[in-house]
């Protein structure tokens, strides 16, 4: 057992969760030191530096969650990018292999209030088939999978998808982008942090975790679990093909292909924030999620056809591309029988605190590295009236 200081804290990780973690920190009056293994702050939340300003897969800012209202209240959401009207109406839906504008009226079903909770015992496929039947049920859990990232969104948890679909369709749209993309998020934060004294060390990689203060661990669940030594440290995700690519503009582009059929999207990002590709090109992003025998020849042959659907003559307009895969990191997905509360402890013990998208804190994509972020440091410091049992999940 160790004896720590509480008035000083250390973050390793400098992600949205890191920087989190130590904004509330030191506005707690702790001291604080974030160590950040990379050249530069910002985790997934990173923005290319350019011409074509990518996140890591499509990135939003829902503004449902506590995490809008933090940030709003500490001017760190900065200039969002306005989507034109002409731009909205091309939201596009493949269902049947066809583009379409509308979903299937049975999937409506699924979205009104009449449809009931969702259980959590229950996989979405088999509740929401009794619902609207199994075809608007099986396009529900794909449209979902832009909130979860998962090649089989109908076998997890009632609950945990209907949150999601829920919070990803409804009017007016919760889905906000910071103009200039995260990277821009992520600067105002760490210039907050700065300014309230926190230390701030690049290229600074932790490999033995400090014995004279708390410890908030705010990486990715892999790296906790090999930093920690905890093999417990496991929890499911999702496996994403994200194609990333620019073409020159040409009227009539769709802004978002959703695919019914099966999980995918790709969505236009510059019809909303032109700065983000030069003049004349439109920046496209895409993530597919794949099954674990999936290849990522099979995802970006599933994105082409999106492609093929809403962006006609794409290859012949192509001016840069670019392909990945992300492995384990596009959040917590919860099967059957379980909920946040299921997912790996915010308190570690002995002073050791984890955050991150993947950890015992509810909300939806970025609010759990939010809210596990502001419980961590709660605990850290003993200051109960920062916990968040009471949010949303």
């Amino acid at each position: 057992m160790h004896v720590h200081r509480t008035d000083r804290i250390t973050v390793i990780g400098g992600g949205f969760a890191g920087l989190t973690a130590a904004i509330t920190a030191a506005e707690a009056g702790a001291r604080v030191t974030v160590h950040e293994a990379h050249h530069t702050l910002g985790g997934r939340a990173r923005t290319a530096e350019g011409p074509y300003r990518t996140n890591e897969g499509p990135h939003a800012l829902y503004s449902g969650g506590p995490h809008w209202s933090w940030l709003r209240a500490r001017d760190l959401v900065g200039p969002l990018a306005t989507l034109p009207p002409l731009e909205a109406a091309r939201f596009r839906l493949r269902h049947r292999g066809a583009l379409r504008r509308t979903p299937p009226l049975a999937m409506l079903k699924l979205l009104r209030r009449g449809a009931g909770r969702a259980p959590v015992g229950t996989d979405f496929l088999g509740w929401a088939t009794g619902v609207a039947g199994e075809e608007a049920a099986r396009a529900a859990a794909h449209y979902a999978a832009v909130a979860l990232f998962h090649h089989d969104p109908g076998s997890l948890s009632a609950a945990f998808v209907q949150e999601r679909l829920r919070r990803a369709t409804r009017l007016p749209p919760e889905a906000h982008y910071p103009r200039g993309g995260w990277g821009g998020l992520i600067d105002r934060m760490a210039a907050r942090a700065r300014d309230l004294g926190v230390r701030v060390e690049t290229r600074s990689r932790v490999d033995t975790l400090p014995t004279d203060s708390p410890v908030v661990v705010a990486t990715s669940l892999e790296s906790a679990r090999r930093l920690l030594g905890d093999p417990a440290l496991t929890w499911p995700s999702g496996r994403t093909v994200l194609v990333d690519l620019a073409v020159r503009t040409r009227r009539g582009d769709a802004f978002v292909v959703s695919d019914l059929d099966a999980p995918g999207w790709l969505e236009r990002f510059t019809a909303q924030d032109p700065s983000l590709a030069p003049a004349g090109e439109q920046l496209i992003q895409g993530q597919i999620p794949v099954a674990p025998h999936e290849s990522r020849a099979d995802g970006i042959r599933r994105a082409e056809e999106l492609l093929d659907l809403g962006f006609p003559g794409w290859r012949e307009r192509l001016t840069w591309r670019r392909e990945a895969v992300a492995n384990g990191r596009t959040g917590a997905v919860d099967p059957p029988g379980s909920d946040w509360r299921d997912r790996p402890a915010v308190d570690r013990g002995d002073g050791v605190h984890l955050a991150g998208d993947r950890t015992a804190a509810p909300g939806v994509l970025s609010e759990v590295s939010f809210n596990s972020a502001r419980t961590a440091v709660s605990l850290a410091l003993g200051r109960r009236g920062l916990d968040l049992d009471h949010a949303g999940g």
